[in-house]
């Protein structure tokens, strides 16, 4: 036991310290509990659409009291051809950055061999796939091309700068087109299945909540959320249909459905404690944090850059809104 009792115990104020902030570790675990019955109670009063980011497409579920979840269609495959036949051009000049113009360096041959013989398997499948004839010489093109800029490569033990600008160029008009057709495939079908769903519930829908997922790269003009949108009126932004920002482009239903059972949970909790229910949507230290953030700035000789300052439970859209010059599209770009 000597070597047990000879332990040196923490210091009172540090265990007075750990003691506190157990309190905060312990509330998740209270969250969680609370949280569950919360989302039973939520799930038995009101519909909810989850719009999940996905490399298909995106997949839309519906919740309805009583009933179990529906999951929609997923957007007819031509939209994953599309984008694979995109990316498979894309990717190639990511491969190519960290080798240009260093001919002493073969390390990239092996990768590209093996790419190019996946990419002349798609070339030869291409004619089979569901797609419009146009659509398929526009990929038929791109693959080609792709196929042509690694043979070049290959056989000269370079990549270099020129050659990617010049396979870059020829590139640029028919990766657009297919950027087009990906995106108005998209659209059209998740038009279709939220203007069915809104029809089947009918009265529900004024009772309805909505939420999507996105990362940074996918926040701005993000294609699910920016459909359900046009389904809802413009008092439900922020309110009833929800931007669920996340650290990758795919999570689960379940976790969404946790997510948005917070945010309507704390928005209770701060109509309680503060007489707004829209105060817990945002940071509750970020008022008065922005009015330190002022402070310090200026005691420090400094001009505070901070956005305008905007009411709890605004219905601004969720991302840019700023005009300004400058494309807009991939279309407006040259």
């Amino acid at each position: 036991m000597d070597d047990i009792v000879a332990a040196t115990p923490p210091a009172a104020p540090q265990s007075a310290t750990d003691n506190v902030i157990a309190l905060n570790n312990a509330m998740f675990d209270l969250y969680g509990q609370a949280g569950a019955l919360a989302q039973q109670s939520i799930l038995a009063r009101h519909p909810i659409i989850l719009g999940l980011f996905s490399g298909a497409g995106g997949q839309l579920i519906l919740y309805r009291p009583g009933q179990p979840p529906v999951t929609a269609p997923s957007v007819p495959v031509v939209y994953q051809l599309l984008k694979s036949i995109g990316h498979s051009t894309m990717v190639l000049a990511v491969v190519a950055g960290p080798h240009l113009d260093k001919p002493d360096d073969q390390s990239w041959r092996g990768p590209i061999q093996a790419y190019r013989t996946r990419m002349q398997t798609a070339l030869d499948s291409l004619a089979a796939t569901a797609m419009p004839a146009e659509w398929l010489d526009n990929n038929r093109v791109i693959l080609k091309q792709n196929i042509a800029f690694m043979d070049d490569c290959l056989a000269k033990g370079v990549i270099t700068f020129p050659a990617l600008q010049a396979f870059a160029e020829a590139q640029k008009a028919p990766i657009k087109l297919d950027v087009q057709w990906a995106a108005e495939t998209q659209v059209h079908h998740w038009m279709d299945v939220i203007a069915g769903w809104k029809k089947e519930l009918g009265p529900s829908w004024a009772d309805t909540y909505a939420a999507s997922n996105t990362i940074y790269v996918a926040r701005q003009n993000n294609v699910i959320f920016s459909t359900l949108a046009q389904f809802f009126d413009k008092d439900a932004m922020n309110s009833r249909l929800i931007l669920i920002e996340t650290m990758g482009f795919t999570t689960t239903p379940q976790d969404m459905l946790d997510s948005l059972t917070r945010i309507i949970s704390d928005r209770a909790v701060g109509a309680l404690f503060f007489g707004n229910d829209r105060l817990m949507d945002y940071e509750l230290m970020g008022g008065n944090a922005r009015d330190a953030l002022i402070k310090e700035a200026t005691a420090r000789g400094m001009t505070p850059f901070l956005p305008p300052a905007v009411p709890f439970g605004s219905h601004q859209w969720p991302m840019l809104v700023s005009t300004g010059p400058g494309a807009t599209s991939i279309t407006q770009l040259p």
